[in-house]
């Protein structure tokens, strides 16, 4: 699956798993839909708790609709063997906002250095492989202050150009609580800045 515009990205729909043994050794593999640190280290606790007896916990993530900010951690396997081919299937799949979690029990056969990429590398393909990747927008959130005069202009702005409302109040003075997506933010903003009187800010 391919992202289809620039103000959009591709993540996971919900958690998913997958199992890769090599040699006696068995791989866990988890996938998650995550937006913060905080909730990839929740993640990571659960499954080190879960998981209190396995001989590694490597892990890749990837955050923001760029996937700029992201980590590596190989958990005592040799240096670039775990986290960076976890890492790479992150990227082959152009998934961000995503934490992928393997969890290894050592069969008692070493695989080697280029066993071990390799055995990362599968897990996490085989997790992502099995993962519902959905495309989701990047979205611009505005709060609209206007008086109660201009109402009809800024709701026939609003039923032109469609944009999510998460909430408004209609009084003396009406606020709006606006969603949408970043290709259309500017020219949503020019509309209403048109009107008389009205407060818009970014949030």
């Amino acid at each position: 699956m391919e992202r289809t515009e620039e103000d959009s990205y591709l993540t996971l729909a919900e958690s998913a798993e997958a199992l890769y043994k090599e040699k006696g050794s068995k791989f866990l593999a988890y996938a998650y839909p995550v937006s913060s640190e905080e909730q990839i280290r929740e993640c990571l606790d659960a499954l080190r708790k879960r998981y209190y007896d396995a001989t590694h916990h490597c892990y890749a993530w990837r955050l923001g609709a760029d996937g700029q900010n992201y980590r590596v951690n190989d958990d005592g396997e040799p240096s670039s063997t775990a986290g960076r081919p976890i890492l790479g299937q992150l990227l082959s799949y152009g998934v961000t906002d995503v934490l992928v979690v393997v969890v290894r029990y050592f069969g008692g056969t070493k695989l080697g250095v280029s066993g071990l990429i390799a055995a990362y590398k599968e897990s996490a393909a085989a997790v992502l492989s099995a993962a519902q990747i959905v495309e989701r927008t990047v979205d611009v959130r505005f709060e609209v202050e206007f008086g109660y005069l201009v109402m009809n202009d800024v709701m026939r702005v609003v039923k032109e150009m469609r944009p999510e409302v998460l909430e408004q109040r209609f009084d003396n003075l009406c606020t709006m609580r606006l969603s949408v997506r970043a290709g259309r933010a500017d020219a949503l903003r020019e509309r209403l800045q048109k009107i008389e009187g009205i407060q818009i800010e970014t949030k």
